[in-house]
């Protein structure tokens, strides 16, 4: 039995606990005790959460955990020395150490992230690159596995992160019985974005709007900057500044981000081939996809079919 201890800080999210359902699951599911599931922290006893309930602890001193999972708060605060010491004590007897959310704060705190890469909800990445330097954020993954380090986005991304450890326990069948369980999708990816392409690239003016909404409903075309530069009005390098401005992003990438969820969506959702896919979304040939899919998702177009045929 492996057993799951959730650390919970004084104001934790009360979301973050709804990771303990997949394990709870996986025991029903392959009707066996595969996880035990307890709750510390640092002084043992009843922690108030961000809702105003409390949750009985246990101590988390001297604790040999298989995976420590870190809660986070609604908003990242400076956290107790006898938490991080705690803390730091229990990930060295632990196989694995994880967070749900902003719990990566406390990780960075106790010094667990330098030199990983990690996540957190979007809101707060940029604020967690700048307290802690030596990791590297991504503020657009729903989890990262890095050695023994697991992070994930926000609270509802915790399940995504307990049904990744689970597959990496028991396998991906286990994992996809226990997500159709859950009525949630199996499994997204830790490579997923956290935000659909058109959310992500929040175009300010009516403009770029324009030309957004343009690409998305003419991806079987070329979609030059000459081509989006006249739907915009503008000359190719007017339009091209404009673009990134607004976007952060060059047209060319913005482009692929477009590309990439359209082609995943008929991946998971239609019976298209994947060669009709490759040309419907523009990206020519099923090569070039393939190559896309794996730089954004670190894996090729055939294996989220099978995934999400699995759910």
């Amino acid at each position: 039995m492996l057993k799951i201890g959730f650390l919970l800080p004084p104001g934790f999210q009360i979301m973050g606990l709804a990771a303990a359902s997949a394990f709870e699951l996986a025991n029903t599911t392959a009707r066996e005790h595969l996880y035990g599931i307890g709750f510390y922290s640092a002084h043992g006893g009843a922690v108030v959460n961000s809702f105003g309930a409390s949750v009985e602890t246990q101590p988390l001193a001297r604790r040999r955990l298989d995976t420590l999972l870190v809660c986070g708060l609604i908003a990242p605060a400076p956290t107790d020395s006898l938490t991080l010491n705690r803390l730091r004590a229990a990930s060295r007897l632990a196989r694995r150490t994880a967070s749900v959310c902003t719990g990566t704060f406390l990780l960075g705190e106790a010094g667990l992230i330098d030199g990983r890469h990690v996540t957190t909800h979007w809101l707060y990445a940029r604020a967690l690159q700048q307290q802690f330097p030596a990791a590297r954020v991504d503020a657009d993954r729903i989890f990262i596995n890095d050695g023994p380090v697991w992070t994930s986005a926000g609270m509802s991304t915790g399940i995504d992160l307990a049904l990744g450890l689970i597959e990496a326990d028991y396998g991906s069948e286990l994992a996809a019985a226990v997500a159709k369980k859950l009525v949630v999708y199996h499994r997204r990816a830790g490579g997923q974005s956290q935000h659909s392409a058109l959310l992500e690239l929040g175009a300010r003016s009516d403009r770029i709007q324009r030309v957004l909404e343009y690409a998305r409903n003419h991806l079987n075309s070329a979609l030059t900057v000459q081509e989006l530069a006249g739907v915009a009005n503008l000359s190719p390098r007017q339009f091209s500044r404009a673009f990134t401005t607004e976007t952060g992003q060059s047209p060319a990438k913005a482009i692929e981000h477009l590309r990439l969820e359209a082609a995943r969506l008929m991946i998971e959702q239609s019976r298209h081939t994947i060669e009709e896919i490759a040309t419907e979304t523009g990206f020519i040939d099923t090569e070039r996809m393939r190559r896309a899919f794996l730089r954004a998702y670190g894996q090729p177009p055939q294996a989220l079919r099978r995934i999400a045929r699995m759910a």
